[in-house]
C-alpha cells in the first residue's frame, strides 16, 4: 500500500554549502518561488545564523513564498534559534530545524562534550524553538555512525520536549542501505512515541549511495526524506530531489510511496538551478542530465524510434524535457542519420542514403560531435562558406552585480537596419536576447568557449559556440578583442549558416533530394 512522504528540500541550504553554489538573496528567491512551483512540501530557505545575508534570504523567502512549509536551520544555541525564529516570523507555516551531532567521534573532536551534555543541549533546544513555532525538527547529526541505544534515547527525549520530525542523518555517507533500514526499523520500535512523529531520511552520497539509503529510509518507514535538485550538497553532493522523486513513479509496486512533486517541473527546476550556480549536471546524471534521454548507438537508436520504452523507462516529457535525442556519432545507424534527414526536409532515395551513411561514419570517426551543418554539408558538398546575409552594425552592452543589457542593430534579408534592446543576466546573455528579438525568432545557444589568440592586453579573443536555429544545430564563430563582441559575431555566423541551409533546401526541390513537406 503506497503512503505519502514529505519531500524536503534543502538545496538553499545544505546544496548552497558546497564549494561553487553560493547564491544570493535574490538568487535564493528565485529559486525557491521554482521550488514553490514544483510542489516540495518543505523548503529549507537557509541557516539564518551564518551570515546576514543567509538571514536576509530566509525572511525574504517566508514572506514571499507561501505555500510550502519554510525551515530554517540552527545549532542548539539560543542564538542561533533565536535568530532562525526571528528570520521565520513572516512565515505562513515555519519550522525551525535544530541539530547536534551524536556521535562519538563528533563529540569527542568537534564539541569536546559527553554524551549526557549532548542530550541535554538537544532537550533545550527543542523547547527554546517550541517558543517560535509547534512545527520543530530535530536532527541527530552523525546518526549513522552514533551508538544505536545512545541515538534512541537522544530520539526519545527530543520527541518528550515536542519534536514533531526527527531526522536521522547519514551526514558522511557512511552507511549501506541495508544498515540504514535497519537504523530506522530499531528506532521505530524501541523509542516510545516515535510511532506519532514524523522520521526523516538525510543521505549523502560518499560512497554514491544517497538515494538508495533514501529509498531504504522510506521503506523501514521514514516519512519525510530530504534531498537537493541535482544532488547539489557538502563533498560529494546530497540524495538527488529528481531520483528519489521519479523511483516512485518508474517502480511504484517497489517503491511504494506518493509524493505531491509535479514531475514535469524537475527539468525546468534543474536547469534554473544550473544558472543561478554555474553549476552544471554531469552529461550521464539519471533524470536531467544532458545525455539522460539522449541515443547514439544504432541498435538502441531503432529500438526507440519503433518504442521509446525499448531503452527508457520514463518518457522525457514526464519529467519536463521536451523529447529524446538522437545523438549521430560513429555508432548511428541507417536509420537514425535517415530519421534526421527527414527532420530536417529532405527524403532520401536509398542508393544517396547508402552513400551519404558512408561518408557520415568516415567524418564520425574524425570529429567528436556532429552537427546538422555537417550532414548537410555532406549532402551538398560543402556548406562552410556561408554568405553573409546577416551582419552586426552596432553593438552597446551595460554589465554590472545587477545584471546586463544591450543595444544591437543588424542587417539582414529586410530593408535597411533593425535595432533591438534586451536585458539578461549578463550582457552576453542580454546580446542574444536582442539578437533573436531582431530576427524574430528563439536561438538556443550551448557549448560557447573562448580562447584568446593573440597575447597582451588588448589580445583577440575567438569564440565558438553552437547554436539551434528553426531546428539546426549548427556551429558559430567569431572574434574581437572585446568579448562580447565575438559572442556576438559568433552566433551571427551560425544565423547565416542556418539562412544558408533554407536555401539549400529550397534549392534542392528539382534535385534527386525532395523537400519534405
Amino acid at each position: 500500500m503506497a503512503r505519502d512522504v514529505v519531500i524536503f528540500d534543502t538545496t538553499l541550504r545544505d546544496g548552497e554549502q558546497a564549494p561553487g553554489n553560493t547564491m544570493t538573496p535574490e538568487e535564493k528567491l528565485q529559486v525557491a518561488r521554482q521550488l514553490d512551483a514544483l510542489s516540495v512540501d518543505v523548503i529549507e530557505a537557509g541557516f539564518p545564523a551564518a551570515s546576514a545575508g543567509d538571514y536576509r534570504g530566509v525572511q525574504e523567502i517566508a514572506a514571499q513564498v507561501r505555500r510550502p512549509v519554510l525551515a530554517a536551520l540552527a545549532r542548539c544555541t539560543d542564538k542561533d534559534i533565536d535568530l532562525a525564529g526571528e528570520a521565520l516570523r513572516p512565515a505562513a507555516r515555519g519550522r525551525i530545524h535544530v541539530f547536534i551531532s551524536t556521535s562519538d567521534i563528533h563529540l569527542q573532536y568537534k564539541l569536546k562534550i559527553g554524551r549526557d551534555d549532548c542530550l541535554e543541549l538537544a532537550r533545550a533546544a527543542v523547547r527554546r524553538a517550541r517558543r517560535y513555532t509547534d512545527d520543530v525538527e530535530f536532527s541527530a547529526e552523525d546518526a549513522s555512525r552514533t551508538d544505536l541505544e545512545y541515538l534512541c534515547r537522544v530520539v526519545e527525549a527530543a520527541i518528550e520536549e515536542g519534536a514533531t520530525t526527527v531526522n536521522l542523518p547519514d551526514t558522511v555517507g557512511f552507511a549501506l542501505p541495508a544498515e540504514y533500514e535497519q537504523i530506522f526499523r530499531a528506532v521505530r520500535e524501541r523509542v516510545p512515541g516515535a510511532a506519532g512523529i514524523t522520521l526523516s531520511a538525510h543521505c549523502h552520497d560518499d560512497l554514491g549511495l544517497a538515494v538508495a539509503n533514501s529509498l531504504a529510509a522510506i521503506a523501514a518507514g521514514a516519512g519525510q526524506v530530504e534531498c537537493t535538485v541535482n544532488g547539489i550538497g557538502e563533498r560529494a553532493g546530497n540524495a538527488a530531489l529528481e531520483e528519489i522523486v521519479m523511483a516512485s513513479h518508474v517502480r511504484p509496486q517497489v517503491a511504494a510511496f506518493r509524493c505531491n512533486v509535479e514531475t514535469r517541473e524537475l527539468y525546468r527546476t534543474s536547469r534554473l538551478l544550473s544558472h543561478v550556480t554555474g553549476v552544471f549536471p554531469q552529461p550521464n546524471k539519471a533524470i536531467v542530465g544532458r545525455n539522460a534521454f539522449a541515443h547514439e548507438a544504432g541498435i538502441h537508436q531503432h529500438g526507440v524510434m519503433q518504442n521509446g520504452l525499448t531503452y527508457e523507462i520514463m518518457r522525457p516529457e514526464t519529467v519536463g524535457v521536451p523529447h529524446s535525442r538522437l545523438v549521430l556519432g560513429k555508432h548511428s545507424g541507417r536509420h537514425a542519420l535517415e530519421r534526421r534527414y527527414h527532420d530536417l526536409g529532405y527524403e532520401l532515395e536509398e542508393g544517396a542514403l547508402e552513400r551519404l551513411y558512408h561518408k557520415f561514419i568516415a567524418l564520425a570517426d574524425k570529429k567528436r560531435e556532429i552537427l546538422d551543418e555537417d550532414i548537410l554539408a555532406l549532402l551538398h558538398d560543402g556548406f562552410q562558406d556561408a554568405p553573409e546575409q546577416f551582419q552586426l552594425t552596432h553593438l552597446r552592452v551595460v554589465c554590472g552585480t545587477v545584471g546586463g543589457a544591450a543595444a544591437v542593430r543588424m542587417t539582414g534579408p529586410w530593408s535597411g537596419e533593425r535595432a533591438a534592446e534586451a536585458k539578461g543576466d549578463g550582457p552576453i546573455a542580454a546580446t542574444f536576447a536582442a539578437v533573436s528579438e531582431i530576427v524574430g525568432q528563439p536561438i538556443e545557444v550551448g557549448n560557447l568557449a573562448v580562447q584568446s589568440v593573440t597575447p597582451g592586453r588588448d589580445s583577440l579573443g575567438q569564440v565558438s559556440l553552437q547554436a539551434r536555429v528553426n531546428g539546426k544545430s549548427l556551429s558559430g564563430h567569431g572574434a574581437s578583442t572585446d568579448i562580447v563582441e565575438a559572442c556576438a559575431r559568433a552566433l551571427v555566423n551560425a544565423l547565416n549558416k542556418a539562412h544558408f541551409a533554407e536555401r539549400l533546401e529550397a534549392d534542392s526541390l528539382n534535385s534527386v533530394y525532395l523537400w519534405g513537406v
